[in-house]
């Protein structure tokens, strides 16, 4: 089996979270579907589980945090351009989430901006030129401390 990552969040509407989502560029697994959870694909080795709050509730050996009073992670996105890093950005917020809950980072050869889906988890969409960051790292640790 190949490695892959099933992040699994707890949500209020399980029927909005499920439409951003989609908006967003993830595809439902129906077989994995149901009243109380939403299988989203994001890539091969990527799915997003939205479960309700109380089915997530069953799985978790602590409280369910509420994601719109604490950030408890960021999760990074990696898209092919500026453009794509925009475009996601704002389909977060036509579907409900919100756009740039934090500034734009625009260092050159790396473009990130945030945003958060219906729930307040933050996404962080990243585009980065990776020959120009390997030059402006190997730059950086040059310099005299």
């Amino acid at each position: 089996m190949p490695k892959m990552i099933f992040v699994n969040l707890p949500v209020k509407d399980l029927a909005a979270a499920t439409r951003f989502y989609e908006a967003i560029g993830c595809k439902k697994n129906k077989q994995f579907s149901d009243h109380q959870a939403a299988s989203m694909v994001w890539s091969d080795s990527i799915t997003f589980h939205l479960l309700t709050r109380d089915y997530f509730a069953t799985f978790a050996p602590k409280p369910v945090a509420d994601a719109r009073e604490a950030c408890g992670a960021l999760f990074a996105l990696t898209r092919d351009s500026r453009e794509a890093v925009d475009a996601i950005t704002e389909a977060a917020a036509a579907a409900g989430g919100k756009a740039d809950p934090r500034e734009r980072m625009d260092m050159g050869w790396m473009y990130n901006r945030a945003f958060e889906d219906t729930d307040g988890n933050v996404y962080e969409a990243v585009w980065m030129d990776m020959a120009a960051a390997s030059e402006a790292m190997a730059a950086q640790h040059a310099k005299p401390a």
